[in-house]
């Protein structure tokens, strides 16, 4: 039997088309999987849509499946939520999370799909990979009961921060963002909103995901002496510049950073799978819907991530809707 695929490429910077393939049968611990929905993190896949990512990082910014090389042409994405169609029994007909690209049906091993729980919607699932991110920031930040916190930066990482933070006892939590349109969000979430020149300062944390230097500036201004900005940004391959030379030292404020690509050393007897785990079990909470900002199906994937890339279509997390026939 014949297992036909179709996958998400990226043909050179800018341009992407979709493929015709055909899979290999499923050995023994391995499964078949149909995609049902697939998620673009605007934030990342649009750097690698555009040809940004610096040579000196191909190496770390592997996606687990990826298929070619940065910049083009390449197979990249990692929030992928399907039915397993062939496997182990016990597998069959579950739905699974897996960090794969954008592409119709897959092999992977056993190992390479978590099952989400029954209480977790498919088309909310696509968050995981994105909430493990946040969950693996708040092991390296450690937030505390009553903490006064800021999230700089309103997109699909500092949201999804801001949406776990929300459940900490007594934090005042704030999310700040330069597009106002962020506190409908921020209201979804459970959070306050705040544009930049209005936030609230004397912060024990400030968690900064805008990607640009201004927002990090504004996170180091937001700080309470011998406060913590986290740093998540990705800036690819653009130089930042930041005010070291004015009350840094004196204020002994700190900047520390933050990467998904290694389990946080506060919970080091974690594993990846156990991080996940913890991800799709939090996505229990329909409150988390509001991070997916809009959908299209799998064929109009080469006509929206130029639009995604550019900024005409605004997006937090795109999700990527697929046919019963996928």
């Amino acid at each position: 039997m014949k297992r036909a695929a179709r996958a998400f490429w990226l043909s050179s910077p800018g341009e992407g088309e979709i493929r015709e393939l055909t899979l290999p049968a499923p050995t023994e611990g391995e499964v078949l999987v149909r995609a049902l929905y697939s998620g673009v993190s605007r934030g990342t896949e649009t750097l690698v849509f555009r040809g940004g990512v610096p040579e000196s990082q191909h190496a770390v910014m592997r996606a687990p499946f990826q298929e070619g090389d940065f910049p083009a042409p390449v197979k990249y994405g990692y929030l992928s939520v399907g039915e397993v169609e062939e496997g182990p029994a016990d597998l069959v007909g579950r739905t699974v999370f897996c960090l794969y690209p954008h592409q119709t049906r897959y092999v992977v091993p056993v190992t390479a799909v978590t099952p989400v729980p029954e209480n977790v919607p498919a088309e909310r699932a696509i968050l995981a990979g994105t909430i493990e991110t946040a969950v693996n920031a708040l092991w390296d930040a450690a937030p505390l009961v009553g903490d006064r916190i800021a999230v700089v930066g309103g997109g699909m990482v500092g949201c999804s921060v801001a949406a776990l933070l929300a459940r900490f006892p007594g934090v005042r939590v704030q999310l700040v963002d330069a597009d106002p349109a962020r506190a409908t969000v921020a209201e979804a979430l459970g959070v306050g909103f705040a544009l930049p020149a209005d936030a609230l300062g004397e912060c024990d944390l400030v968690v900064h995901a805008s990607a640009t230097e201004q927002g990090l500036a504004r996170a180091l201004e937001l700080l309470r002496p011998e406060g913590t900005v986290l740093e998540l940004s990705w800036y690819g391959d653009r130089q930042v510049s930041l005010p070291l030379g004015e009350a840094f030292h004196s204020r002994r404020l700190t900047i520390r950073s933050s990467q998904v690509g290694t389990v946080s050393p506060a919970r080091s007897s974690r594993t990846y799978a156990d991080r996940l785990a913890l991800a799709l079990d939090l996505l229990a909470d329909p409150a988390l819907d509001a991070l997916v900002t809009g959908e299209s199906t799998f064929e109009e994937l080469p006509r929206v991530m130029p639009r995604l890339a550019s900024g005409e279509i605004a997006a937090l997390c795109h999700r990527v809707r697929y046919g019963m026939s996928a």
